[in-house]
């Protein structure tokens, strides 16, 4: 009997060993496969009615505001705008509302180089983009006031939908470009919203934006998400505002802008305040030419190509941006994908995975990899010479909040003015718990 009651432990034992290493195999393959997804995370259609390549060349510029001031029995008048005016104002704003300056002229061609939405997402997706935004500005006369309702922003959304399928993704957002309030001014892209404001609305202004973020409600699947567009080193306020809650909607800052125009110091002096974003590249293009003409992309990191999948990237911060149009990038740290926040630990061991197809192009040899930390400081530099590299550097550090990759390549990219000199891309951080 004492040895039935063994052979019946060791049964047991055996295959309850056996369930543990299923287990652990099948908790090992839940562990998503993640794409690598391209587009372009701001662009402006021919619903950006003020301004754009649908005009004509002039010597109108900048902006000329119309409006009441303080004293309730003054006359309105034109008075100065945000942006210093010439012999004639380029945009007018009457009522925080913008129209075209009254000297602009349309272009007698001018659906080549403008259109709708549609004309947008039917030339990105023709173009091999993975996937693509529209973030017209809100602040614009034909989507004004805003309303759910208004045909403009309803057309958005209609060719958006209409546009994806399984091989691009459309998605629809605005852009809230806070000019002029006194918490702070700047621009931001607000991605995948039901609603949206005005910010040169009175009384709208940094800290209404964040406040109406945290309940806004999203545009069918996948998260509300945000980025910082173009920003200046002390740009919305220095970076005030921040809590918890508003850092995990507004993820993302354009590192690369209208395709050549970086804006490093802004990312970095963003992470040093406590913001969690992400790199990211908006073409800012105010026409069709843009779509093709722009060769610097922001990536997404995603398991597949749909909208919920691709807005879930940039929520959890899976992103890059880079000069170069189709390289492949991706690394972990201690197992944690980038855009992760992770535990501290005394030794954080990378594993790097950098890749461009152009394997017949010598200048697109990838030539060096920084792992950058607080401050923007590097602290570590690794020189290579291959279109395909993997490393497993292991950084031992106590103190340290944040990591993050350049990378660099032998051409400098594709972009206008590419210099082998200067990163070509720019990887998603690593945040660590302190």
């Amino acid at each position: 009997m004492k040895y039935v009651n063994e052979q019946l432990f060791l049964a047991f034992a055996i295959i309850a060993s056996l369930m543990v290493s299923q287990a652990a195999a099948q908790s090992k393959t839940a562990v998503p496969t993640y794409n690598i997804y391209s587009g372009n995370t701001h662009a402006h259609t021919s619903y950006t009615g003020s301004h754009g390549e649908q005009f004509q060349k002039s010597a109108c510029k900048g902006i000329a505001v119309f409006g009441g001031e303080a004293s309730p029995d003054s006359v309105d008048a034109w008075k100065a705008g945000y942006v210093a005016s010439g012999t004639c104002p380029a945009i007018i704003i009457i009522r925080s509302t913008q129209y075209p300056g009254p000297s602009e002229v349309l272009k007698p061609d001018w659906q080549k180089y403008q259109g709708p939405p549609s004309a947008h997402f039917a030339l990105a997706k023709s173009s091999h983009y993975d996937f693509y935004v529209t973030t017209d500005h809100s602040q614009e006369y034909n989507l004004n006031p805003p309303d759910i309702s208004n045909k403009v922003w309803l057309d958005s959304k209609q060719a958006a939908e209409a546009a994806t399928d399984n091989n691009f993704v459309a998605i629809r957002g605005y852009e809230h470009s806070e000019n002029n309030g006194p918490n702070g001014q700047g621009h931001l892209n607000i991605i995948n919203t039901a609603e949206y404001l005005n910010a040169l609305d009175p009384n709208i202004d940094l800290t209404y934006l964040y406040n109406w973020l945290k309940t806004a409600k999203p545009n069918g699947e996948g998260p509300v998400v945000g980025t910082f567009n173009h920003p200046g080193p002390g740009q919305y306020n220095n970076w005030a505002y921040r809590d918890a809650e508003i850092t995990d909607i507004m993820t993302m800052l354009e590192v690369i802008n209208s395709n050549n125009k970086i804006h490093y110091e802004g990312f970095v002096n963003a992470l040093d305040k406590g913001w969690k974003v992400s790199p990211v590249c908006g073409n800012d293009n105010h026409g069709l030419t843009g779509i093709t003409r722009h060769t610097s992309r922001t990536f997404v990191l995603a398991p597949n190509k749909t909208k919920a999948a691709i807005l879930d990237a940039m929520k959890h911060r899976r992103t890059y941006a880079s000069l170069d149009q189709n390289i492949q990038c991706s690394y972990t740290v201690n197992d944690h994908i980038m855009g992760s926040t992770i535990p501290v630990s005394k030794n954080y061991t990378f594993n790097i995975s950098i890749n461009d197809p152009d394997t017949g192009n010598p200048k697109d040899k990838i030539t060096k990899i920084d792992i950058v930390s607080d401050s923007g400081k590097v602290i570590q530099t690794i020189k290579v010479d291959a279109y395909s590299v993997k490393l497993t550097p292991v950084i031992r550090t106590t103190s340290n909040k944040y990591f993050f990759i350049r990378v660099y390549n032998a051409g400098g990219g594709d972009a206008a003015g590419a210099d082998p000199e200067k990163p070509v891309a720019w990887l998603a951080p690593v945040w660590v718990s302190r």
